[in-house]
């Protein structure tokens, strides 16, 4: 179906997300008419546009559009970037913190835009593995730094909440290109990303 702009598309998906959530709703039990429950379809359907927001934004774009010529070639991590994301196989919530680096290559990009990054990528159904490795990816292609390196660590609800259920789990996952491929340089950056520097 052709939409005349993103707002009427927004609409339409939005309805249909509504019936299906209160679909979802009477199929457990619940009275949708019920005071509490009658808008929660709408609610739902519209946190869920707003957690999945990643599929609409081009990652790429971003980071291009705040490129600067820059002679700096010495390692820039941000670190402790929040981020919260939900599981493809329950769609239940994982959420922690990313740890990105980077080492320019004639070019620097805005460091508000890592964490840009970090967000399109997690604002879509995701597994920790790739979300690790689209991070990483993205801005190896469109930066062309000598290296890049992202850790992530999360917790998954879909561990804590059933299954398993362990409260206290962390899962870890890395990647590395370039320059952090060597072990000196993931040495110096995994030290940095672990010390109170404060």
């Amino acid at each position: 179906m052709a939409y005349k702009n993103f707002e009427e598309y927004n609409i339409k998906v939005t309805e249909s997300i509504k019936n299906e959530y209160r679909s979802i709703i009477e199929d457990i039990g619940e009275d949708v008419e019920r005071e509490g429950i009658v808008k929660t379809p709408e609610r739902a359907a519209k946190a869920m546009q707003f957690l999945t927001q990643g599929y609409h934004l081009n990652p790429e774009e971003i980071l291009r559009g705040a490129m600067f010529k820059e002679d700096y070639d010495d390692m820039v991590i941000v670190k402790d970037i929040e981020l919260y994301s939900l599981c493809e196989h329950h769609m239940l919530p994982f959420f922690g913190k990313a740890h990105v680096a980077y080492i320019p290559n004639g070019y620097i990009v805005g460091l508000s835009k890592i964490p840009r990054i970090v967000d399109v990528f997690s604002r879509r159904l995701q597994v920790q593995e790739r979300l690790t490795h689209d991070i990483l990816e993205c801005i190896n292609s469109t930066l062309q730094p000598k290296g890049v390196a992202v850790v992530i660590e999360a917790s998954h609800m879909c561990m804590m909440m059933r299954g398993v259920q362990k409260q206290n789990s962390v899962t870890t996952t890395s990647g590395f290109r370039g320059q952090f491929e060597k072990i000196e340089t993931r040495t110096e950056f995994l030290r940095l990303i672990t010390a109170d520097l404060t």
